[in-house]
């Protein structure tokens, strides 16, 4: 007998919430399903398509619900993030970043034989790659030039470098220009609603600069894909933006939580990291199960959830320390909610989410895109 077949698993359907084992990632599927809902019917009524971002899950049950709602595909980050997605029927992805590598060329190629796909393109080597992939695969793989409207990462400045990238394509006939990118991560998480308004009519004015002057040399550009969870309902009225790349929403961490919101796109948290009190020997604080192996804190440290007082203080491997301000400090092996700060790479810690309805578990879904990184 090997000593794995011990481990019985984190949590079975019909388990109240308060029994699975700990550290364990939650989601709240009332909230989770109302959020989908709520982006997706502003996107209806706006008139722009929604294609949700992949990285913010990895999980393949959480694309196939929001194209249930009316998503048109979805965005991975990286190509072998796809694969699995694409098992699963997800049927539109958009690589939503750059390859310059002959072996990532190669596997999209083969991966557009299974779905329809595409990805961004900000220099003519990439393209290079890319044309000479699919002709040896015998696919066609969608190109999107990607602009840079502030963010300063990615993408060309301006139409007379789309134009030129335009030309490089035009030389592969099983690549397709299917249109811009146009993202912005940075303003995403500017707290204030009226900054972030700002700054995304700025962006969104660089991006409709780019259209009219592809417009007046004869390039029609049908879509221009980008936008995300902080500035959403400003794409959405931009007059620019035909399809939304959002992610976050789904879940709301707690940075995303941070930021002002109007009440039009307001969002709930979703996502739970579930954690025991392992330890409260030492006066002043109790430890619980959950640290750096369990969670993300490039966005901050976790918020304790519906326990104001409690603060999560300090992690390491498999520690965290809570303090309490002002009210009781929880007792040994109290199961503690957290609100992880940063949602996607929290997700790409863990195997699985534990789905509850009412406190009790109705599904366990697998982050079946976890470490696929290629």
């Amino acid at each position: 007998m090997k000593a794995l077949n011990l481990l019985p698993p984190a949590a079975v359907a019909g388990l109240p919430m308060a029994q699975v084992d700990t550290p364990a990632l939650l989601l709240d599927l009332d909230a989770f399903e109302r959020n989908l809902d709520r982006l997706q019917a502003a996107a209806d009524a706006a008139g722009v398509k929604l294609r949700p971002h992949g990285k913010a899950h990895k999980t393949p049950a959480v694309a196939l619900a929001q194209i249930a709602r009316g998503a048109v595909g979805i965005c991975c980050q990286k190509v072998s993030e796809a694969l699995p997605f694409i098992d699963a029927g997800v049927a539109d992805i958009h690589i939503s970043n750059e390859i310059a590598t002959a072996p990532k060329a190669a596997l999209l190629a083969r991966a557009a034989l299974l779905a329809r796909m595409s990805v961004c393109v900000d220099d003519a080597a990439q393209v290079a790659l890319l044309g000479e992939a699919a002709r040896e695969a015998g696919s066609v793989i969608g190109v999107f030039v990607e602009i840079d409207i502030g963010h300063g990462r990615c993408g060309v400045s301006g139409a007379d470098a789309v134009l030129r990238l335009l030309e490089s394509i035009a030389r592969f006939p099983q690549l397709e220009f299917r249109g811009l990118q146009a993202y912005h991560g940075t303003l995403q998480h500017l707290r204030s609603l009226a900054e972030r308004r700002e700054r995304s009519a700025i962006a969104a004015g660089r991006a409709a600069e780019v259209v009219a002057a592809l417009s007046a040399a004869g390039v029609r550009c049908d879509t221009v894909t980008g936008g995300g969870s902080g500035s959403a309902e400003f794409d959405f009225s931009s007059g620019v933006f035909t399809e939304i790349q959002a992610g976050s929403y789904a879940f709301m961490d707690r940075d995303y939580g941070d930021n002002e919101y109007g009440d039009a796109l307001r969002f709930e948290h979703a996502m739970f990291l579930a954690c025991s009190v392992m330890s409260t020997a030492a006066p002043g604080h109790a430890v619980v199960d959950a640290g750096l192996k369990s969670l993300a804190v490039d966005s901050g440290l976790p918020g304790v959830w519906q326990r104001g007082h409690l603060k999560y203080h300090q992690a390491s491997d498999e520690h965290g320390v809570v303090h309490a301000d002002g009210g009781p400090l929880p007792m040994l092996g109290e199961q503690l909610l957290l609100v992880p700060g940063h949602c996607d790479p929290t997700i790409n810690l863990h195997d699985e989410i534990v789905c509850l309805r009412g406190g009790v578990v109705e599904a366990v879904w697998p982050v079946s895109s976890r470490g696929l990184s290629r």
